[in-house]
């Protein structure tokens, strides 16, 4: 190239710790790389960067409207909240996300909370590593209650990509599924959460469904019954779950996402009874990482080309 286009990725740590290749982003210009773009030195690193690259680190208008030569911003990621859409279109310039990527890497990871959530099987594992099956009286022993899955009720709050592919793999194990939509409105919702064993969340973040899981609508849950969240943590309003779970009005939660991530030390959840937490990883299999930084790169090949796909605003 007689003039490289200069590309800037503000934080490729998560998605590309050092298994996977940026070689298909370095053969489109003159790249440089940041694991993680603090706020302070978010304009320094930036300015110049006619594509910039970002998962999570904000992109707001103030900052837009400081560099004069971004022409282009790719998101590293499904969801663009950090980036001031308005403003870019405002701006001319195009912004484009990952549409789909982990649909059967987070489903994976619910079945993976559910079962930890009826199997117990780090529990266990953990006695038997701890000499407690060698004492044993008997030939087994198990401190919690076993559930199997099969002809148990499966409620999916949302029916896109990732509920579906949890709908199948609930079908596999024997679960009868059942979907709450936008479409079936509020009393659709309220009946999926009074007739399901689990209740999986895989919606959006709106200002209708940001804590759509509280206390009223715990109440109307079976206190038998498992919540998963894999989506976003906003749904779910963390104190009234840890109330519900403490006091014996939920059997167990498992969850991979919290309101505030990192999350603040105190998270009510965090000493909750019968409470999985993962740091935010269904996403984060090889094979989605990957697919994701492929589509990234495809995103802004087709943009240098002149025909931008994956356009969101």
């Amino acid at each position: 190239m007689n003039n490289p286009v200069k590309i800037v990725v503000l934080d490729g740590q998560t998605l590309n710790p050092g298994d996977l290749s940026w070689s298909g982003l370095e053969a489109l210009g003159r790249v440089e790389i940041h694991p993680r773009t603090p706020a302070a030195d978010l304009e320094a690193r930036s300015r110049g960067a006619a594509v910039l690259l970002s998962n999570k680190t904000p992109l707001t208008a103030d900052t837009i409207a400081r560099l004069p030569d971004l022409k282009y911003i790719g998101v590293l990621a499904t969801g663009y909240n950090v980036i001031d859409v308005a403003a870019a279109r405002a701006r001319g310039i195009p912004v484009a996300n990952v549409p789909t990527y982990g649909t059967r890497s987070v489903a994976q990871h619910v079945f993976a909370l559910l079962l930890e959530l009826t199997q117990h099987v780090g529990h266990h594992a953990q006695t038997v590593r701890e000499g407690r099956w060698a004492k044993s009286t008997d030939w087994c022993y198990w401190d919690t209650p076993l559930v199997e899955l099969d002809g148990l009720t499966l409620g999916i709050v949302g029916s896109g990509r990732i509920g579906k592919a949890v709908a199948q793999l609930g079908e596999a194990f024997g679960m009868k599924v059942q979907y709450a939509t936008r479409a079936g409105g509020r009393a659709e919702l309220e009946q999926v959460l009074r007739t399901s064993d689990v209740v999986s969340l895989h919606c959006p973040l709106t200002p209708d469904t940001k804590e759509l899981i509280n206390a009223r609508t715990l109440a109307l849950m079976k206190p038998t019954a498992f919540l998963i969240n894999t989506s976003r943590g906003p749904l779910i309003n963390e104190a009234d779950l840890a109330a519900a779970l403490n006091g014996g009005r939920l059997a167990a939660a498992a969850l991979d996402v919290l309101s505030v991530e990192p999350p603040a030390p105190g998270n009510p959840l965090f000493a909750a009874r019968h409470c999985v937490i993962t740091p935010h990883n269904a996403w984060a299999t090889r094979a989605a990482r990957s697919r994701l930084l492929a589509t990234a790169v495809d995103n802004v090949r087709a943009f240098l080309a002149g025909k931008p796909q994956n356009v969101v605003n």
